[in-house]
This record gives structure tokens, sequence and C-alpha cells, in this order.
């Protein structure tokens, strides 16, 4: 009896456990988190926003700033286009402006883990792997076991190091 009692409430937590990781959405905030929800419905009506996905996707970084600037000054508690504000500058090698919009971003969501990973990969590019490593920690204390953010920026943490390896050889 006391075995079908243990499998019962196991089986009962795995069970809310996958719930509540199936109701968390897109663009990369945490599940049931109460600043995302809004966004993500909002950003499903803001044909600013709309545009500048498609331009994100296009890598037309110009275009999706002028977008993500218009849903800004809009909405100025958006996490999400203030993410996308830092990748577009961060992919145009703009990295001063990538960083201030990523801090915006952690600011308004300080568990947003899209902006953890782009963080860290902005640090990787302005060679501060100590950084990188630091939003690598954070994604590790956000995630319930790994996410894609967590393993994406440890991917791109390992080819910077093999990269540094390989450097003095080259030499």
């Amino acid at each position: 009896m006391e075995k079908r009692v243990k499998l019962g409430f196991l089986t009962l937590m795995l069970t809310c456990c996958m719930s509540v990781m199936a109701s968390g959405g897109g663009g990369g905030g945490n599940w049931g988190d109460k600043v995302a929800e809004p966004q993500r419905a909002a950003r499903k009506q803001d044909p600013d926003y709309a545009a500048g996905q498609a331009a994100i996707k296009a890598e037309d970084w110009p275009r999706a700033i002028e977008a993500m600037n218009k849903v800004v000054a809009r909405n100025p508690r958006h996490a999400d286009a203030y993410n996308w504000l830092g990748y577009a500058y961060r992919k145009q090698g703009d990295l001063p402006n990538a960083f201030k919009h990523y801090e915006q971003a952690l600011a308004i969501d300080p568990k947003h883990l899209g902006v953890h990973e782009y963080l860290g990969e902005a640090y990787l590019m302005a060679n501060d792997l100590p950084n990188a490593e630091k939003q690598l920690a954070e994604l590790d204390k956000l995630c319930w076991f790994t996410c894609e953010e967590f393993r994406d920026l440890k991917a791109h943490i390992q080819a910077y190091k093999a990269k540094q390896a390989a450097q003095p050889a080259q030499q």
C-alpha cells in the first residue's frame, strides 16, 4: 500500500511539473511569468513587433532596430523588444548599444532566459569570458534541468575557449 501511495504522489508531482513547463511560451521569459504573459498577448497584436521579428529573421538589423524602437516607445516595459534590440545591435557589431538594451531587458525581467543567453554571447564578442560564464551560471540557476538557452550559451563558450586555445599555436 505504501509503495502505491508514493508512486501516486510521484506521478502527481511529475504531472504538475510537466503542466507548468508546458504552460510557458516563447520569447525567453519564465514559465507563468507575470511580466511575460501580457507581452505574449500584446506582441501577437503589435504590427511593429511582428515587423521587427520579420526583420530579424531576414537579418535586416536597421529595420529590426527601427521596429523594436517603436515597440519600446509605446511600451517601455517590453523586455522581449529590448532583448531583440540588443540582439540586432549585437549582430551589427554595436556592442555598447547591445549591452545597454540587454541591461534594460534584465531590469524589467531579471529571469529572462533569452537575454541571459544573448548577453553571454555579447560578452564573448567583447572577449569577456568571465562575464559570459556568469550569464551561463545564471541560466543554470534559472533553468530547471537544462534549457535551450543554457545549452546554446554553453556551446558558444566551449567554442570560444577552443578558439582561444588554438590561437597561440597559430602565432
